[in-house]
């Protein structure tokens, strides 16, 4: 990273956590299946899923409720799992959006920085559509397309290569600690979305964005690291 703010002229954004709060729809669709096992499990382990792909979740869940499962079969319940999901958020409205998220996206776009959004959720793209701020993003990314899981800094570092710029010129801005690692694996600068204690490894980390502002921010994550 050098030392001057300018040079940053992109921002990477996860989905889930950051834009919207589809956690909830996740945890409803997944703990629908669990009980369909037989079992249940809390909202606090739900925690764990975040930044997991569909079957890395299935696994823990799995593993949760003491059950084994062939490969196969696997691959069935995560498809029966996600129609459920998908069925929940096809009714997601622009409401939904986070607090402050719609702003602080203009203000990055009238600032002439390029935008991308990188998730692991294979439904991304219909998350989008469905609270009508597609247009914010020159490039989308989804689990479709990017299968390594975080940590790893793949999904972060095809986001950067789609904008055509390089690490060091792109802020991140991710809600989970795999997240947080797979940014700065990769040599981005790492905003936390969400709890100082959960996300302490970020640059800087912010509860959300109401009341926040872009080039405040920049300024305020100057005097905390040389970007």
């Amino acid at each position: 990273m050098t030392d001057n703010a300018q040079t940053i002229k992109g921002c990477i954004f996860n989905l889930d956590g950051v834009i919207v709060d589809t956690g909830r729809y996740h945890y409803q669709a997944w703990r629908r299946l669990a009980n369909q096992f037989g079992f249940d499990y809390s909202r606090e382990q739900n925690e764990e899923l975040k930044g997991l792909s569909r079957l890395a979740s299935l696994d823990k869940i799995l593993d949760w409720g003491g059950i084994y499962m062939p490969e196969a079969e696997k691959m069935h319940w995560a498809d029966v799992k996600n129609n459920w999901y998908v069925s929940l958020i096809s009714n997601m409205k622009p409401g939904e959006i986070l607090p402050g998220v719609l702003l602080f996206l203009r203000e990055v776009r009238e600032s002439g920085l390029r935008i991308a959004l990188s998730s692991a959720s294979q439904n991304a793209r219909s998350v989008l559509s469905s609270t009508q701020i597609q247009s914010f993003f020159d490039v989308i990314l989804d689990g479709n397309e990017v299968k390594k899981q975080k940590p790893d800094p793949l999904c972060f570092l095809m986001a950067a290569q789609e904008l055509q710029l390089s690490p060091a010129e792109c802020l991140v801005l991710e809600e989970s600690p795999p997240g947080i690692d797979a940014a700065l694996f990769g040599g981005f600068t790492v905003i936390g979305v969400g709890r100082q204690e959960d996300l302490s490894k970020a640059h800087w980390v912010i509860e959300g964005f109401e009341n926040l502002h872009f080039h405040a921010l920049l300024t305020q994550l100057a005097t905390r690291v040389a970007i």
